[in-house]
This record gives structure tokens, C-alpha cells and sequence, in this order.
């Protein structure tokens, strides 16, 4: 069933039963947090950057997820050589272009990597969406200046440029594939207080890339997982350091019926 409570649980036991590997090079503020989050949802992580073993990591893989938050020059090249050989393999890569609009270096490795190899799903804040789209917005480091309501005409265009699923970040969710369009309404205002909560939606939608080639599906699912994971680890306890806790504790304990009785999800 298309984009409900059953296929969002669906794939959920997928990701359980195959624990796929989701190759990570991701920045060093979430490398643990996002591993965390990947073997509690079910998945397999690899944080590997080394350009000299990328392309065998990449070739037992079922997804790739590249996030430029902390970039050096042997990242940048490990991250070519992945989502070069990715492409080649017709492995899903997704994109999470961390501070985009704050440097010219970090425009200058997005727009390369992009022009490498198109992602099939690209993830981040307003302010990264619509820097990375090529228009003039402001940002605040790796933070956003603008809600993810103000960045959906730049996602749209990002999306017909690049064929890519654009997710848009915000207190409202927005993933968008060419007409598509679905918003997921899920979380908790407690999750912007704690640090690679977004590159942790990026590398939960490598996991549901990786057991579902539907990539517009795979990454609204992503999103809505991640919501309602916040929302239940708001629940135990009203503070940053314990939410990180509490937040895998949900994610490995999600059940069929936490989805029905929280999902917030509207197709436009």
C-alpha cells in the first residue's frame, strides 16, 4: 500500500530482516549518533571515508549516504570516489549538503559532487535546499534561517535539475520528486537542541533506500520514522541529553501500531 502506516511498517521489517550495510561518510560531530541510529532502526552501518577502500565498501553496500558537514580534502576525495562507483553499481546515494551557502569551499564540493553523480535523494534545512538550488540565502552555519515552508519552490527546481527526491527539513517535513509533493507533520521542538538530529534523518533514509526503490516512498518514510521516534522520546523525559537516549530507545522498540496512532502524513 502506497505511502500509509502498513508501508511505512512494511518496510520497516525489511530493514530488520536484512540489516542492509549503509555506507556512510558523514562528518565526525554525528559519526556515532548516526551508526546508533541506523543499528537501532535495524540497519548495518559503515563509516568509512578512506578513498583507498570506498569502492569495495560501496560494492557490498545497499545504499550510500555522503553528508559534508566537517569536509578535508581526503574526505571530499573519498566522497567522489564512492558516489562515482555507486552510480556505476546502481546503489541509491543520498546527498545532505550540511552548511551549503556558509563557504565557497563547501559550494564548490557540492556542486561537483552533484555533477559527479546525482543523488537520488537529497536532504537538508531550508537554508542548505535553497543555497544548493543557486539562490542567495542566508545561513547560520549548518543552521537554517528560513522554515522548510520557504524553500519548496527551491526544492521543486533542485528536484527537475537533478531527478533527485528533495527533503526539506523544518517543523513541517516536505519531500518532493517531480509532481509529488508529501509533508510529514511529526516530531518534537526538543530535537532542534540536539546536534546531527538531521543527519540522522539523512542516514535513516539511506536505510529505507536501500530496502525500497521507491526513493520518493523511501525518504517520506524516513521522515515520518524519524518524527514519531521523536515524538515518543520526548515523552520520557523534557531534556536535550536524555532525548539522544531516549530517542534510539524508540526507534529499536517502534511498533506497527505507534505509526498508526501518530503518523501525520498529507499528500498534496
Amino acid at each position: 500500500m502506497y505511502l500509509s502506516s502498513q508501508s511505512i511498517w512494511a518496510d520497516i521489517t525489511r530493514i530488520r530482516d536484512q540489516a542492509p550495510l549503509v555506507h556512510s561518510i558523514t562528518n565526525f560531530v554525528v559519526m556515532n549518533n548516526t551508526a546508533n541510529a541506523l543499528l537501532a532502526l535495524g540497519a548495518s552501518p559503515a563509516m568509512v571515508h578512506a578513498p583507498e577502500e570506498v569502492d569495495d565498501f560501496v560494492a557490498i553496500a545497499s545504499a550510500l549516504v555522503v553528508n559534508i558537514g566537517t569536509l578535508d580534502a581526503t574526505f571530499v576525495a573519498g566522497m567522489k570516489l564512492a558516489m562515482r562507483r555507486a552510480k556505476e553499481l546502481g546503489k541509491p546515494i543520498i546527498f545532505d549538503p550540511v552548511g551549503v551557502g556558509a563557504t565557497t569551499y563547501r559550494n564548490t564540493v557540492s556542486a561537483e559532487l552533484l555533477a559527479l553523480a546525482a543523488p537520488d535523494i537529497i536532504r537538508g534545512n531550508a537554508s542548505e535546499i535553497m543555497a544548493l538550488a543557486g539562490l542567495n540565502a542566508q545561513t547560520k552555519g549548518v543552521d537554517s534561517l528560513y522554515g522548510s515552508d520557504a524553500a519548496v519552490d527551491a526544492g521543486r527546481r533542485l528536484s527537475s535539475v537533478w531527478g533527485s527526491v528533495v527533503v526539506i527539513s523544518g517543523e513541517t517535513d516536505y519531500i518532493i520528486h517531480g509532481e509529488q509533493t508529501a509533508t510529514i507533520d511529526n516530531g518534537h521542538p526538543l530535537m532542534t537542541k540536539v546536534t546531527g538530529m538531521g543527519c540522522t534523518a539523512t542516514a535513516l533514509a539511506g536505510a529505507f533506500a536501500a530496502v525500497d526503490t521507491d526513493y520518493f516512498q523511501a525518504a517520506t518514510q524516513a521522515m515520518a520514522v524519524m518524527g514519531i521516534a521523536g515524538e515518543l522520546a520526548a515523552l520520557k523525559n523534557l531534556a536535550p541529553g536524555s532525548l539522544q537516549l531516549n530517542f534510539l530507545d524508540a526507534l529499536y522498540g517502534l511498533t506497527e501500531s505507534d505509526i498508526v496512532e501518530r503518523l501525520k502524513l498529507t499528500i498534496l
